[in-house]
């Protein structure tokens, strides 16, 4: 690990997001002359919630430390406010897959996947749930599908069926920048759909870690208490709001961009021998890959690519079949920068091919 680690170091180019990121580059995104809050209040933490509401159209916004604790903060609101436990979202969300249970474990909330798992969450599929909910949920792109997202007018009219029944529409908007991008669409408009929308700073626009919640400001009230009592409110959360703010400003322009190189990438690459794009035209500024290869090959492709200056990806993912690996690319300034001639050859590469 460590010579990999190494070796990831000494890459010149990287195929994926914004690249390897150094603590340099991660500080260098917090201005000097950086407003310090304390305990959550003032300061640049102040002046990013300000901006976060502004750029979803919301009353409000509060800054969290993270996503999960963002999303358990909306959700138990939520949950109290109806007096209800359950929350709908697809089988594959992140709170389903990567959370630990911690809605049910701490939260005391209950999980209700609708939809199939392999295919979005659509608005038919909630005529099977029969219970009256505390939330809807609805990941926007859904990441695990390859970024895809639901038609705009069947969004709509899933967020209709939870406010007919009372319910809340939360929107895991961690890729709402992308998502946004997909649609065609500003974030508040997107975000005007839902009740809350929460939103990450790492991921699409490359910033330290961090999250935001905008909703109404009762709401966001409620949720700020919440990060108390979850250990959120830090002495000084300003060095991720700082990042956060920074990153915002510079990237969040960039994506429409993102999503066109993601879109030359697919035409790139789908006519290669063993390579699947999921889905197929990307719909937001990240896409799937599927390689007929297996995990040792695309391994020892994977250096081989990395001893020639270009970073792709450390490891596969196994899929059902063992004969065939998955890799998620998402777009950004790396992927922009390469050409797509080089994204070519090295996806050709990585699925045991010529490229």
């Amino acid at each position: 690990m460590d010579d990999l680690a190494a070796l990831r170091r000494s890459c010149d180019r990287a195929l994926t997001g914004h690249g390897p990121q150094t603590a340099a580059d991660l500080l260098a995104t917090i201005p000097p002359d950086t407003a310090v809050d304390r305990y959550g209040d003032g300061g640049v933490v102040a002046e990013l919630e300000e901006e976060v509401a502004d750029v979803l159209g919301q009353p409000a916004a509060v800054y969290l430390p993270s996503g999960i604790m963002a999303q358990q903060a909306a959700l138990r609101v939520h949950a109290e406010h109806r007096g209800r436990r359950a929350v709908v979202y697809h089988p594959q969300c992140h709170l389903e897959v990567h959370e630990g249970r911690a809605l049910e474990r701490l939260q005391g909330l209950v999980g209700r996947p609708a939809g199939e798992r392999d295919r979005l969450l659509l608005r038919e599929d909630l005529d099977a749930v029969a219970e009256h909910p505390a939330a809807l949920l609805v990941e926007l792109p859904q990441r695990d599908l390859g970024g895809q997202l639901p038609p705009w007018d069947d969004l709509v009219a899933q967020a209709t069926w939870a406010r007919e029944r009372g319910a809340a529409a939360h929107l895991d908007g961690a890729r709402l920048w992308e998502a946004a991008a997909g649609y065609g669409r500003p974030p508040a408009e997107v975000a005007a759909l839902f009740d809350t929308t929460y939103v990450s700073f790492y991921k699409g626009i490359g910033a330290l870690a961090g999250s935001a919640l905008a909703g109404p400001a009762e709401v966001v009230a409620e949720a700020r208490e919440w990060r108390r009592r979850l250990g959120g409110t830090l002495f000084g959360l300003w060095p991720g709001a700082a990042s956060a703010l920074s990153c915002l400003r510079r990237r969040l322009p960039l994506f429409p961009g993102y999503l066109e190189r993601a879109r030359e990438v697919a035409t790139a690459v789908r006519d290669l021998p063993g390579v699947t794009v999921v889905p197929d035209p990307p719909q937001t500024p990240m896409l799937h890959l599927l390689l007929r290869t297996d995990a040792d090959r695309f391994a020892a492709a994977a250096r081989t690519l990395a001893e020639g200056g270009l970073w792709t990806w450390e490891r596969a993912a196994p899929t059902a079949d063992p004969g065939v690996v998955r890799v998620e690319l998402p777009v950004g300034d790396a992927t922009t920068a390469l050409p797509i001639e080089e994204v070519r050859t090295a996806i050709g590469l990585l699925a045991g091919g010529q490229g």
